[in-house]
């Protein structure tokens, strides 16, 4: 696969991975659970869910920087 394909591939797919998490994100930050915590228990919770898209995001864009195969 070419990097090109591998790049819209990417895009495509880390467009609709943001989109899913963002409502899954949501949807946890608004359970009962953590609405019902302590302060600094809900302020954990909601920095974990807002930095826990970065390692797929970055596993994907890892894989779409890969330089193409010689030969």
């Amino acid at each position: 696969m070419t990097a090109r394909n591998r790049k819209l591939i990417g895009a495509i797919g880390l467009i609709a991975f943001v989109c899913v998490y963002a409502l899954i994100a949501m949807a946890l930050a608004q359970s009962r659970p953590l609405q019902e915590a302590s302060p600094l228990w809900q302020g954990l919770g909601y920095a974990v869910l807002g930095l826990a898209w970065t390692l797929p995001a970055g596993a994907l864009i890892k894989w779409m920087q890969r330089p193409d195969p010689v030969g």
